[in-house]
């Protein structure tokens, strides 16, 4: 039986001294563990206070207050502080037991059990009990009787037969096929069974509580006193602050409406360093000019591919980014070690002229006309967008970016498939899989559109393998197979640099994408 606490080996690099995060050194992804520990009398500068609120800002609109339905990474990042599953990430990248006290899986990888751990508590202040937790695994696996078509199903999910009420403080997932990644899929949020207003005045477990919602302009949540495992948050009030744009949130860093800002670009950075902490991590994401492998003339391989010889990815990190950050060659990260298949990286160097003989033969000898479609409030995308369009002239590429409202990309670009290109991030969860699966031809998330029969049939016997090193193995050749065809041209896991009031303390960063504000205090 497997138990208590899992580290993924592909987030196992403890020969550093700093804690991990997907950082911006090489190819490693080491991370800075730049939260402060709170100190001792030889610097009582840094000791933590409680109380006080401070302001967040965003980029994203919230998609979703329901958790089960929420989509956009944008709205999961402030999501942490108010729910919780069954496990947790913790900044190592471990998974560790959270509403549940602790598990076992099986050794067939079929049958994971979960202990509910005593006095968590909703909230509403009622009591957590295993039949919430039966509901809410049902409800994201799509298993209740009747279910809400919006409820967002994970792929892996759909692999859960049934869950198994064992007594009054254990329950069982049972699997259809055995799955070694579950784990890293039971994050989501455990919610109560009869409570039927999640999606206007959300309740979970988490060190927050919510307050207020206003559209377009912020999500106020406060202080858990009843927070389970006795680490009640420091603050009391935390506002996550929706503005603009990375340029509208700069002017409010400057006149100190906003204490914490995770966007920044390298430029405007280098402007606060003497008002600010500024804290480097990585995006968690995977950036890349993502192509609609369904219109021309992004159906063509070889079009994709002259592309990817045109760019130089390290020229793009040292304008937009000042040189940190880690450029990428397949979509996959760097800090997924184990998965990463590194030799990806050196397949499209960059190279005009083979880009302009890759061009010719797909028939475009004099390039072409192509949109390149970029959510406007995300201006690091923007600013590799504008060094691509610049690029792409080199082989006659004559590239026009479309800024568009954040709504509207979701539905136009990623739900709707009505582009050409895009610049976007793409978060994962906490299992290579995720990383890879949304590239199967019927995921919902393949907004790209890419279709490989091989991909499909080496990705079905990947997810059904209990043995480690043949996931590894096939995971590799998926990625190839990404590479080869040249599904999107892969640039970089981009670097995450964060903006902090200096009268704060303990800003964390984590191997997923979250603001978690549960460890943020004022110092003395």
């Amino acid at each position: 039986m497997k138990k208590g606490k899992l580290k993924f080996a592909f987030l196992i690099l403890a020969v550093f001294s700093l804690s991990i995060v997907l950082s911006a050194c090489q190819d490693n992804m080491k991370k800075e563990k730049v939260s402060e520990t709170p100190t001792t009398d030889a610097n009582k500068s840094l000791e933590p206070t409680y109380g006080g609120s401070i302001v967040v800002g965003i980029l994203q609109d919230l998609d979703s207050l329901d958790p089960h339905k929420a989509v956009a990474a944008g709205t999961k990042e402030v999501q942490f502080n108010i729910f919780e599953g069954l496990v947790k990430p913790d900044v190592d990248g471990n998974l560790v037991p959270a509403v549940a006290s602790k598990y076992d899986i099986s050794d067939d990888g079929k049958v994971y059990t979960f202990t509910l751990r005593d006095g968590v508590k909703f909230h509403n202040g009622k009591l957590v009990t295993v039949d919430d937790l039966i509901y809410s695994v049902k409800r994201c696996a799509g298993l209740l009787d009747k279910t809400d078509k919006s409820i967002v199903v994970e792929p892996a999910l759909s692999n859960i037969q049934d869950v198994v009420k064992v007594d009054d403080k254990n329950i069982e997932i049972v699997l259809k096929e055995a799955n070694t990644e579950l784990l890293g899929y039971l994050t989501f949020a455990i919610i109560p069974k009869d409570y039927k207003d999640e999606a206007t005045k959300p309740i979970g477990t988490g060190p927050f509580k919510f307050e207020s919602y206003t559209p377009l302009e912020s999500l106020v949540v406060t202080k858990n006193e009843d927070y389970y495992d006795n680490k009640k948050p420091y603050l009391d009030k935390v506002t996550f602050k929706i503005v603009a744009n990375t340029d509208s949130a700069f002017l409010e860093l400057k006149s100190g409406a906003i204490d914490i800002f995770p966007y920044l670009t390298d430029d405007q950075a280098n402007q606060l360093a003497d008002t600010f902490n500024i804290k480097t991590g990585n995006m968690n994401l995977v950036q890349a000019l993502f192509l609609n492998n369904a219109v021309e003339p992004f159906n063509n391989p070889k079009v994709r591919q002259a592309l990817s010889y045109a760019v130089d990815k390290k020229a793009i990190l040292d304008m937009v980014a000042g040189g940190k950050g880690n450029t990428i060659g397949t979509n996959m990260f760097h800090a997924f070690s184990k998965y990463y298949e590194k030799s990806l990286d050196k397949v499209y160097t960059f190279d005009v002229q083979k880009a302009k003989d890759l061009l010719a033969e797909a028939g475009y000898p004099d390039g072409f006309d192509m949109t390149i479609t970029v959510p406007s409030n995300y201006q690091y995308h923007v600013d590799t967008a504008q060094v691509l369009v610049e690029q792409l002239k080199a082989i006659g590429v004559n590239a026009k970016i479309e800024q568009v409202e954040w709504a509207s990309w979701l539905s136009d670009v990623y739900t709707n498939r009505n582009y050409q290109s895009t610049i976007i991030g793409v978060d994962a969860k906490l299992a290579p899989r995720d990383v890879l699966e949304r590239y199967a031809s019927t995921a919902s998330g393949n907004f790209i559109n890419y279709k490989n029969p091989d991909y499909d049939k080496i990705l079905d016997k990947a997810i059904k393998t209990t043995n480690d090193d043949e996931k590894v193995t096939l995971y590799k050749e998926l990625e190839t197979l990404l590479t080869n065809d040249a599904a999107s041209v892969y640039i970089q896991d981009p670097p995450l640099l964060v903006a902090v009031n200096k009268k704060l303390g303990g800003y964390t960063f984590y191997p997923v994408y979250v603001q978690d504000m549960a460890s943020v205090y004022f110092t003395k």
